[in-house]
């Protein structure tokens, strides 16, 4: 056993609790050592063919363009379209490049998919920016692993924001994370679904005890219901306020304006324009 008041030239090679180690042997080996960025214990041992990998298995995840609704005319619904272009057809859609081969996006998939098996729903990348679709009975795993694995290390979440999506049917409710890696100095978005019918997605304020307040204005918001939430109650309305006023089904109020003798209804009263 050994004597810590001895000194230290005459003690074997180990350190006491908390005091400082140094590596003085060569390290030899790609196993030994960590890629750049990377913490000792995730070292890989060939970068370039784990990348390689990664991009084969992230691509499995990548789709086209998400189509949400298919209108029709140019500005109303639900009424005779008098602007002439009543033929028109038109697709909404989510945009979708596909993912890079180079960069960090195709690696991020991957060890993703790696860690959390069927939790990608769908992978997006436009604009520079990817984002995760993830099945909701999956979202805290998924969060936990973006936070603590160092090959992602999404230590902060910015926000947490809703978004409804009326004709999305049975993911008509969205709530969108947004998360940022100091660490790599990257963003990420990850998003996911639930129905109108059951409005519930799980809580990740233990993950990210910053989303506390942001899950409450969605809630507020939006009417969904982040279960394990540790007080879930509204944040901007009053406690008795019925309904949720960025919903896109929630009525615009108003009150009829007079203007030199013609009468401007309000406008959940007039012609329904987009």
């Amino acid at each position: 056993m050994t004597d810590p008041t001895r000194p230290p030239e005459n003690r074997p090679d180990e350190k006491l609790p908390g005091e400082e180690k140094t590596v003085d042997k060569p390290v030899e080996g790609p196993d030994s050592a960590p890629g750049a960025g990377l913490e000792r214990e995730d070292a890989q041992p060939d970068e370039a063919e784990a990348l390689s990998e990664a991009v084969d298995q992230a691509m499995t995840y990548v789709a086209g363009p998400h189509t949400i609704e298919t209108r029709t005319g140019m500005w109303s619904d639900g009424s005779g379209d008098t602007s002439g272009y009543g033929r028109i057809v038109r697709s909404v859609e989510m945009p979708n490049e596909g993912l890079p081969s180079e960069g960090w996006y195709a690696g991020a998939t991957g060890r993703l998919a790696h860690l959390v098996p069927d939790a990608l729903v769908r992978v997006v990348f436009d604009r520079g920016e990817l984002t995760f679709f993830v099945a909701r009975e999956k979202l805290t795993e998924v969060m936990g692993q973006l936070r603590d694995d160092a090959q992602l290390r999404f230590e902060f979440c910015a926000s947490v924001s809703g978004v409804n999506y009326p004709t999305d049917t049975g993911a008509e409710l969205h709530v969108a994370y947004h998360l940022q890696s100091m660490t790599h100095n990257r963003r990420l978005r990850v998003e996911t679904t639930a129905p109108d019918a059951d409005p519930h997605v799980p809580s990740v304020v233990g993950i990210y005890p910053a989303a506390d307040w942001h899950e409450r204005e969605t809630y507020d918001m939006f009417g969904i219901v982040f279960d394990g939430h540790p007080h879930l109650t509204r944040i901007l309305m009053p406690d008795d306020w019925v309904g949720f006023p960025q919903r896109k089904d929630y009525p615009l109020g108003g009150i009829p304006v007079e203007y030199k003798g013609a009468t401007v209804p309000p406008p959940d009263q007039r012609r329904s324009y987009r």
